[in-house]
């Protein structure tokens, strides 16, 4: 994870002044999460380069996680594009080990840091699904040349295509400070996946960076030079106190989509956001905004107002075609960490309930969530999922008190699948490779044959109404197709006239009168 700045002001070594890191030495910053290295590659009169490398410890970030148990222990914790790319940790590093120059400080040249000076600043790998388009529309209109190259996924076969990596190049005239806060904002903005929780203290830390003046005295009257994330165990806190920027995020065309990436799409704290950027730009009480994204945003109810989510809804229209249909007995293959199965034991209706997925991790998850505490002498602890007890079982396995978890496929013929009154495929088909879909079919509908099958897939006609996901792009990174209304409705079609049943279909989620629903459900009976 590299940033190099390169400068040609004269002279160039007035670099190490702004950064306070002299040009002549190495000098490294232990992270809860790795090391920090900042040198010089370059240091003459003429141009002068510095570095920062940030190297990852995966296992040391695994290490600051409450407990190893969690469900985020998994293979994804030790392998992942942390330490190659630029991310929240690359930013959190940043406003670490730079903390002065972000601020703006130098109190051996203070002239200098107030002082635009040509900059040019080189990643070589910056995490953005949304493109090269919207890393220019981000950086340009704050004075930034941008050269943006997708990344391919792999030089030696072009054709796999290109990777959402870009190598990313700045060249422009700012100051020093500004240019930091502009990495410090955009890269978590781009990256859209914080690596800690985001809590409220993130919002004053947005406007900071965005060059706002923001009040942090304490309760008790004392001033704070920083407000830490309370929760942020991988080091949020990075003690950056801006207050260098000239107000550059609240003029921001994109600053709706940058407050919501950077908050990660906390709605609570978005419209807060959006509201005192609003009045720092002038905008009066009462007056229109120009911005539809903060009229978006600030029409929205507040969260415990609004109505369920999308998953939610989904889930509340998977059980209530159960209950239209009588359905005594059910199997939820691909049930992942049990989001729907949380609701089907509570269902009275329901006297056996399975739960099958491929992977372990996720049964976990599923275990904790539905069993509620499942240890033999109670106390609402968890005994291990397949841990080979009789005692705390219930009314027995697959019980509607205390479902029955599997391991298994709905790619290969299973004869624990069979003798359920219905199977639930929720968000299933889209992750299987289209050639596997027959087998799926054969497994559900041939071999177990329920009585009820339900399926719903995403409607990839409804994806133009999510901002930031480019066109042509999928909701999710292992999906391996979307179907449109018509493509489903003609599989669903096929597959209940080879099988013997009938089908009909439902929208689930608000509709749009051009693009349909965000979910699509088919609801096969026989």
């Amino acid at each position: 994870m590299l940033l190099t700045i390169t400068t040609t002001a004269d002279p160039a070594t007035d670099l190490g002044f702004l950064l306070h890191k002299h040009p002549d030495r190495a000098q490294s910053f232990g992270q809860s999460f790795g090391t920090a290295h900042v040198f010089y590659p370059e240091a003459t009169e003429e141009r002068c380069t510095a570095a920062l490398l940030l190297d990852v410890d995966a296992q040391a970030l695994l290490r600051t996680r409450t407990s190893v148990r969690t469900p985020d222990f998994a293979l994804s914790q030790y392998v992942n594009d942390r330490p190659y790319a630029a991310s929240s940790l690359f930013a959190v590093a940043l406003g670490r080990v730079l903390r002065s120059a972000l601020r703006g400080t130098c109190e051996q040249r203070p002239e200098l840091a107030r002082t635009p000076i040509p900059l040019e600043l080189r990643m070589p790998a910056v995490p953005c699904r949304a493109g090269a388009d919207r890393v220019r529309a981000l950086f340009e209109p704050l004075g930034w040349t941008v050269e943006a190259e997708p990344v391919p996924l792999d030089p030696g076969l072009p054709g796999w295509g290109d990777s959402h990596y870009l190598s990313l190049t700045l060249t422009g005239t700012l100051r020093l400070s500004e240019a930091l806060s502009h990495l410090y904002v955009l890269l978590p903005a781009m990256d859209g996946d914080k690596h800690y929780w985001v809590d409220r203290s993130e919002v004053d830390k947005l406007l900071r960076a965005g060059g706002l003046a923001v009040d942090t005295a304490g309760d008790d009257g004392s001033a704070e030079t920083a407000v830490p994330a309370a929760t942020d165990g991988d080091g949020g806190d990075d003690g950056e106190d801006g207050g260098a920027g000239t107000g550059w995020l609240a003029g921001h065309p994109e600053r709706t989509w940058i407050t919501r990436r950077y908050l990660s799409r906390r709605d609570g704290y978005v419209r807060t956001a959006l509201a005192r950027l609003a009045e720092a730009d002038d905008v009066a009480e009462g007056e229109d905004v120009d911005d539809p994204g903060f009229e978006e945003a600030s029409a929205a109810p507040p969260h415990e107002e609004r109505g369920p989510s999308l998953a939610e809804q989904r889930a509340g229209a998977v059980l209530a075609v159960l209950r239209a249909e009588d359905a005594t007995s059910v199997i939820d293959l691909g049930c992942g960490s049990g989001r729907l199965l949380e609701r089907l034991v509570t269902e009275p209706s329901l006297g056996r309930i399975t739960g099958v997925d491929v992977s372990v991790v996720s049964l976990e998850r599923a275990h904790r969530r539905v069993c509620r505490g499942c240890e033999p002498g109670g106390r609402g602890r968890h005994r291990p999922l397949f841990a080979d007890t009789r005692e705390g079982r219930g009314r027995g396995g697959g019980a509607a008190g205390r479902p029955d978890l599997l391991v298994g496929s709905v790619v290969y013929r299973d004869r624990r699948f069979e003798g359920y009154d219905a199977a639930v495929l929720m968000e299933v088909v889209e992750h299987l490779d289209p050639s596997r879909l027959p087998a799926m079919e054969e497994s559900v509908f041939g071999s177990a044959r329920p009585r009820v099958v339900v399926v719903t897939t995403p409607n990839v006609e409804y994806n133009t109404h999510y901002e930031g996901l480019p066109e042509g792009s999928l909701r999710h990174g292992d999906h391996r197709f979307e179907w449109t209304r018509a493509e489903f409705a003609l599989w669903s079609g096929r597959v209940a006239e080879r099988y013997g049943y009938r089908v009909r279909h439902l929208p689930v989620g608000s509709e749009h009168p051009e693009t349909g629903a965000p979910t699509q459900m088919g609801v096969f009976v026989r």
